[in-house]
């Protein structure tokens, strides 16, 4: 297996590369040693002094050592030239640090004007967007003399520009080493990435758009189209998680849905990874195993077909990095595994590898890289040898022929799972400190169905791209089982004991751990018969098919039937961070949104399990103050959530997200009303929100039906405060929600005596000091019901007009 010892001949010189920190020179010389022992070997083989030397005992190791370097027919200095290579290589990619190169200019003090071009899709979040930038000149604020530079650096800039890959942009700030954490060090993850500069906000302009790879330009596009269309028909968490899983995109999905796949174990489905290209991989094979038969020729052809279905989906998600190595891994796995040997696959995995260290070194260390190499290794090593101890276990009790039908099944969603596992424990632990005890119970409960979550979901979107009411109808067939992955995976995470966080994990630890398992897998018996024919045909009766499509059909029936309206008003103060978003759903099926926040995430997630699949449009949104931290979210959530109107009050450009959300609302030709004082919406059945007075700020709401009265005053301010307090004509209220996360100049005890709520609501965010509550608040609220989002998440009033009944998410 010379090809095997080369490939982890090089890994090595790499990792030690970076260990020692050598010059290029000093490998350089190194190689050519070893190069020169390498040419003059077969001549000095030959000397007949070397065919006969005996060694005598008192000749000292290290010459017994090079005597036999020399002559062994074992070409070790080839290895170690090859050694020597890769640490010369990690020393190539080192970046030298003179004038010329960017982060030369790094904490000096000194204000810069750089100009650069974006080398990525911008990295949207929701409180800020990450470009990647290419720098090629900087020059100080008070000097126009432009320096040539060279690097990436980091800019991390506000919300709601229009960036896109290839802009020329020019930064005006103070450039500085990436910042470090106790915990984690984004200085060196982003030094590993060839990035050693940071922009923190700075003051960015559009210089020139186009100035990338057209290709790579189009094939962004095409992806930011897709991502447009998955947010189109799918509702939210669906839709953010079907980004991750498609197109690579897990921006979009919320912290706490993140976290519960951590939790299982299961955030490998989430991002691309070489499982996605596996499956589809395995598919394409499949069926053309299926059209053209499982001959040589049959085998040839799906070899082919699942090559051009990797490179085709590689380009539609976007090609980036991450992808491309997600391709190269997943295609090798089922490569790997259709080879038949472990040599194959190991020289396969080990060559591969290299070819990835030497394009960029600093891949090695990556985590998504490891956790590849790891899973993959796994399969070749392990899932062929525990598919035949489950089979020769199995035919012990159960006849041959229902093993035979039963062991693809289990292999691929059990005991694959369990061999990729084993090899990727030591890489998490050592990572992320946390140990998930249920994996292997989810992973068997979520995996059968994501070959339909990607087929489905991937087919939804193309049709989308085409025709978006006929990628919509396909949507239907996919959301069920996109909505079956996440409760499931949030179910689980639920468990008592479902992720257990670990002390720091040594490398020595994982290294010993390794050591013990490859030892032992090496030097037991040769384990023969790797990956045995086995059919992976799945049944083709025609009752299962029907099944599955009654399935579909009753999922999104009850999906209908539950969705549909009750007879009750339901008010839900949405869990979403800094700023209020209520949502209103009345008796009849209207809803209607109050504000939303500054978390598109959550935002997003919150409105899609709460409206129904088959209408997420809203029928009104009211803009009932216009801050940032009020409006922030809901430019990039009507989108998804489109309202048929919108009420504003409050300034129109009083801020960043007001102006944002004006272009969003004048791009999409929905129709703006101007609250005034006196202003009625009628909800059905005689539910109505009142503006019972408009302020500068924006205005308080009264929601009234039968008996319930709530008042949201999300625009008070200290005129409308005493107003309002002075108004005798206006009742007292059911609920109260505090203003402006219970800032006690705006929530006097007289405020609260006025309207005497049987319910405070108060909307702030967890764990956000700066955003708790006055204490004077607390004290005035004392003796009442106070339910809030930081410590209950989100919190649902329902009332028939007549009794009230009070919902909580019940936050651990």
């Amino acid at each position: 297996m010379p090809l095997l010892w080369l490939s982890l001949a090089f890994l090595g010189g790499v990792l030690l590369g970076d260990y020692l920190g050598w010059s290029l020179t000093a490998w350089l010389l190194l190689a050519a040693l070893w190069l020169s022992i390498l040419v003059v070997r077969p001549a000095l083989r030959r000397v007949p002094f070397l065919k006969k030397i005996h060694l005598p005992d008192r000749v000292s190791e290290p010459a017994a050592w090079l005597c036999s370097l020399l002559s062994a027919p074992v070409p070790y200095p080839l290895l170690l030239l090859i050694f020597s290579l890769g640490g010369a290589r990690f020393a190539l990619s080192v970046p030298r640090l003179d004038e010329r190169f960017i982060a030369w200019y790094n904490d000096l003090g000194v204000e810069y004007v750089i100009e650069g071009v974006i080398v990525d899709p911008p990295d949207a979040r929701d409180y800020y967007t990450n470009l990647r930038i290419r720098a090629e000149e900087i020059h100080p604020l008070n000097n126009s003399i432009d320096i040539p530079v060279e690097g990436l650096l980091l800019a991390k800039v506000s919300t709601g520009d229009d960036w896109r890959y290839g802009d020329r942009v020019r930064l005006q700030g103070e450039p500085g080493a990436p910042p470090e954490g106790e915990a984690f060090s984004y200085r060196d993850y982003l030094a590993r990435q060839g990035i050693y500069s940071f922009l923190s906000y700075p003051d960015a302009q559009l210089v020139e758009r186009g100035q990338g790879s057209q290709l790579l330009a189009s094939i962004y596009g095409l992806k930011r189209r897709a991502l447009e269309v998955v947010y189109q028909i799918y509702p939210d968490p669906e839709a953010s998680l079907l980004t991750g899983i498609l197109l690579g995109d897990e921006s979009g999905i919320p912290e706490h849905v993140d976290q519960a796949f951590k939790d299982t174990g299961t955030s490998h489905i989430i991002v691309i990874s070489g499982f996605n290209i596996t499956v589809i991989a395995g598919l394409l094979a499949t069926v053309s195993a299926r059209l053209i038969g499982r001959g040589r020729v049959g085998a040839r052809w799906g070899a082919l077909i699942a090559l051009v279905g990797i490179i085709l989906y590689t380009i539609l998600v976007g090609g980036d990095a991450a992808v491309v190595r997600a391709a190269i891994m997943g295609g090798l796995t089922l490569f790997a595994m259709q080879l038949g040997r472990r040599q194959d696959g190991l020289n396969s995995l080990a060559f591969v590898a290299a070819l990835m260290v030497l394009a960029n070194p600093n891949v090695l260390w990556e985590v998504s890289f490891q956790l590849s190499f790891a899973a993959t290794l796994g399969l070749i090593l392990y899932a062929g040898p525990f598919s035949n101890i489950f089979a020769d276990t199995a035919s012990r009790w159960v006849p041959p022929e229902t093993v035979r039908r039963f062991s693809g099944p289990v292999g691929e969603y059990l005991l694959f799972t369990v061999a990729a596992s084993l090899m990727t424990l030591p890489i998490i632990l050592y990572h992320f400190q946390r140990l998930s005890l249920i994996s292997f119970i989810a992973n068997p409960l979520i995996l059968p169905v994501q070959p339909p979550v990607m087929i489905l979901g991937g087919l939804a979107v193309i049709l989308g791209m085409v025709y978006q009411p006929l990628g919509q109808l396909a949507a239907y067939l996919a959301w069920p089982f996109v909505l079956y992955t996440i409760r499931m995976v949030e179910f689980l995470a639920q468990a008592p004991h479902a992720a257990i966080t670990l002390g720091r994990v040594s490398l020595l630890a994982v290294a010993v751990f390794y050591g013990c398992l490859l030892g032992w897998t090496f030097a037991g018996e040769r384990i023969r018969n790797w990956f045995a024919d086995r059919d992976w045909q799945l049944p083709s009766k025609v009752w299962l098919t029907a099944a599955a499509l009654l399935g579909v059909l009753v999922v999104l029936v009850w999906q209908v039937a539950l969705s549909a309206p009750d007879g009750r008003l339901h008010m839900t103060v949405l869990d979403v961070g800094s700023g209020e978003a209520v949502l209103v759903q009345s008796p009849t099926g209207r809803s209607l949104l109050v504000n939303g926040g500054d978390s598109p995430s959550r935002l997003s997630d919150s409105l899609g399990r709460r409206l129904p699949f088959t209408g997420r449009a809203l029928d009104w949104l009211v803009v009932a103050a216009a801050s940032d931290t009020q409006l922030a979210a809901l430019p990039d959530a009507i989108a998804r959530f489109p309202p048929e109107q919108v009420l504003w009050s409050g300034p129109a450009a009083g801020s960043r997200s007001a102006r944002f959300l004006r272009q969003a609302l004048s791009e999409a030709s929905i129709p703006i009303t101007r609250a005034r004082e006196g202003h009625s919406l009628d909800l059905g059945d005689g539910a109505v929100l009142q503006v019972l007075a408009s302020t500068p700020r924006g205005c308080i709401l009264l929601l009234e039906w039968g008996n319930f009265q709530a008042l949201l005053p999300v625009g008070l301010d200290f005129a409308g405060m005493e107003a309002l307090t002075d108004d005798r004509t206006l009742p007292r209220v059911t609920s109260l929600l505090l203003a402006d996360g219970g800032y006690a100049p705006l929530n006097t005890p007289e405020w609260l005596a006025r309207w005497d709520p049987r319910i405070v609501l108060l909307s702030v965010e967890a764990g956000d000091r700066d955003g708790l509550p006055d204490w004077e608040t607390l004290a005035a609220v004392e003796g009442r019901t106070l339910l809030r989002t930081d410590q209950h998440g989100w919190i649902r009033l329902s009332t028939d007009g007549q009794q009230l009944w009070v919902e909580v998410e019940r936050k651990p």
